[in-house]
């Protein structure tokens, strides 16, 4: 029998895979911590479904090669909207 904290993960393992989502939209849609998603899909996400793991891992590590560029982008846009 599967527990709620096991179906959590699942479902996001699948949000995060359909919708190409970061830890911290999916965490903001779920309505629960980064670290509490981050957990679900990294430590019992693996044991639950590996497959599923695997199609979330490349998706993270994704948005971890991309977010020194998303950084950028976020801090060019705040200094650029102080200026009007």
């Amino acid at each position: 029998m599967k527990t709620i904290v096991e179906d959590r993960a699942v479902e996001l393992g699948e949000f995060i895979i359909n919708n190409n989502s970061t830890v911290r939209n999916a965490a903001k849609q779920f309505g629960i911590s980064k670290s509490t998603v981050h957990t679900d899909v990294t430590m019992r996400l693996k044991t639950i479904s590996p497959s599923l793991y695997k199609d979330v891992r490349k998706i993270l590590d994704e948005n971890k090669a991309q977010r020194h560029i998303r950084g950028g982008k976020a801090t060019r846009e705040k200094y650029k909207n102080l200026r009007k």
